[in-house]
């Protein structure tokens, strides 16, 4: 056992990266925790800074090449984890970096613009729609939350890693959307037309903005389509998570139907 000490200067270090978003910037790191997310992560082409296991938690091994391994007591992991039920795998890795310009898209790409998404669990949720649909990108624009946020990480499930994913500015997304020639569908209630009556198998650009507030007037003013979903009942929106994997699915369905 290489770590049992709770006060060892690694854990310590650790805790403050899943904790501090200017010390993964500073330093240009990010942990991910969890045998199924490391394994995205490694096999999106990443390469570790260091790996740790709990050997007491661990059912599953890891084998990477080259990889350094420190195995810590279930005591020590259990502080390093952001999770309540552990399964040992824990691993420290520099932020991967991916600019709009290396962005590939297909013939008639399918685009999710997350902008201003404020809670982790919703940004991951989009990621995990957005690799289940096949998506081609999700670029998050002006966000509120930490793309590489730990909780990020672990409510995509690693999808983070299996979708080309960016952070940029507003206008540099649209700019590069309107270069691609890809309209760009911004969800809405305030919309006249149904979401499932409009033609999604061109190439799109769905927006989605915060469940308070909705997108912004730049989105607004630059959207090409507006649509909305339906709503029956009393309250007056989704979870934004929720809308935009409706939008997306309709979009697959109808590309799939010919």
């Amino acid at each position: 056992m290489d770590i049992i000490s709770l006060q060892n200067p690694k854990v310590k270090y650790i805790v403050k990266l899943r904790e501090d978003k200017r010390q993964r910037q500073r330093d240009g790191l990010i942990l991910v925790e969890g045998f199924d997310e490391l394994t995205l992560a490694l096999g999106s082409g990443l390469k570790p800074q260091s790996l740790l296991t709990a050997p007491e938690l661990a059912s599953r091994s890891i084998d990477f090449p080259n990889a350094e391994i420190t195995t810590v007591s279930r005591a020590v992991f259990e502080k390093m984890s952001y999770r309540d039920n552990p399964d040992g795998w824990l691993g420290i890795f520099p932020t991967p970096k991916t600019t709009m310009d290396e962005l590939r898209v297909s013939a008639s790409p399918l685009v999710i613009v997350a902008e201003s998404v404020e809670k982790p669990g919703n940004l991951g949720a989009i990621l995990r729609t957005a690799d289940a649909a096949h998506v081609d990108a999700v670029i998050v624009c002006d966000p509120r939350v930490d793309l590489w946020n730990p909780n990020v990480i672990r409510a995509s499930r690693g999808a983070v890693f299996a979708v080309p994913t960016v952070e940029a500015e507003s206008s540099t997304a649209l700019a590069w959307l309107r270069s691609r020639k890809m309209r760009v569908l911004a969800a809405t209630p305030s919309a006249e037309v149904l979401y499932t009556d409009v033609d999604l198998r061109e190439p799109i650009a769905i927006a989605v903005g915060t469940e308070d507030e909705g997108l912004t007037d730049f989105w607004m003013q630059n959207a090409d389509i507006k649509v909305k979903i339906p709503m029956l009942g009393r309250v007056n929106s989704l979870n934004v998570s929720i809308a935009t994997a409706l939008i997306t699915y309709e979009s697959v369905r109808q590309r799939n139907s010919g």
